[in-house]
């Protein structure tokens, strides 16, 4: 029985994320919340508020955003936008589908702005996911959803700027796109990395471990030495934080492969911690911790 309980429980953990950003609107106060806006270039800044940093390409053919954040900070960010760009917004592109990162778009698009992303995403947003308790989904409305999809690269033209937006299949969505700014040298993952806390493999959205690490794969083959490197959620990295968050995860997914190997149940993987020497470098809590460990253990274990 007490397995039972602690597997129930660390299914609903791994859940979360599904249900997370309709929780966090429910939740949250967001009269309280501040944008920060962060200088990157000349003409690319960043906007953090509650949910995933947001990018702003500035510059005399309009302004270029990736994400949204949730509905209810759309003014505040449009506000913070005015700041430093008198230009209307005319792309969005969303790096994955959930509603910290996709909330806003009915707004912004309301605003005039064309939103862009992987067919895949907008397929998401259509027929969504159930939540944790079986609740189903509630689909985005039409203003919402990308006006333009793709499924191969594509590059934008605008401000001086090469943006490319690089699908990356089946890593923390099936929906993940990296933003890469070619003249800012700059690079924006969304969710399939983030510098703080332990991955998130979305497996109900189309995640994958391997197409996760061909993510990580991409940005490094896509970075040099001074290419600022913006996570979905944390500070900004270099190439090297990369490279070892990418080695992190192929030492926890060889630990649990091994105790899988032993005949060890999911409990019993916690219960071994293989992620204990790094907890002290990663800024997580138990339940990211526990959704990491519970999530590659779904991906490693053997179909019976």
């Amino acid at each position: 029985m007490k397995t039972r309980s602690s597997s129930f429980l660390l299914a609903a953990v791994a859940t979360l994320a599904i249900a997370g950003s309709a929780y966090s609107q429910a939740q949250q106060d967001f009269s309280k919340v501040q944008i920060k806006t962060t200088k990157i270039t000349d003409n690319f800044y960043t906007l953090e508020g509650q949910g995933g940093t947001i990018g702003v390409l500035t510059g005399p053919d309009g302004v270029f955003m990736v994400d949204t954040q949730f509905a209810p900070l759309s003014d505040k960010i449009a506000a913070a936008i005015k700041q430093i760009s008198t230009g209307p917004i005319k792309f969005v592109v969303n790096t994955h589908v959930h509603g910290d990162h996709t909330g806003g778009n009915e707004n912004f698009a309301k605003m005039g702005a064309t939103i862009l992303a992987r067919e895949n995403l907008r397929n998401r947003l259509m027929h969504p996911a159930p939540a944790a308790n079986g609740t189903p989904g509630v689909p985005a409305p039409a203003a919402a959803l990308p006006l333009m999809t793709y499924n191969g690269p594509i590059t934008f033209h605008m401000d001086g700027e090469d943006v490319q937006l690089i699908p990356i299949p089946n890593a923390h969505t099936d929906g993940d796109t990296m933003v890469r700014f070619v003249k800012a040298d700059v690079i924006m993952a969304g969710d399939f990395y983030r510098s703080i806390q332990y991955p998130n493999i979305d497996r109900v959205n189309g995640g994958s471990l391997s197409g996760m690490i061909d993510g990580l794969g991409q940005i490094i083959a896509r970075s040099g030495p001074n290419t600022k490197i913006i996570p979905g959620h944390g500070p900004t990295v270099d190439r090297l934080a990369v490279m070892a968050h990418r080695d992190m995860i192929l030492s926890v997914r060889d630990r649990v492969t091994k105790l899988i190997e032993q005949g060890k149940s999911q409990d019993e993987v916690l219960a071994a911690k293989p992620t204990s020497d790094f907890d002290a470098k990663v800024s997580n809590s138990s339940e990211t911790t526990q959704r990491f460990v519970t999530q590659l253990y779904a991906e490693l274990k053997p179909a019976k």
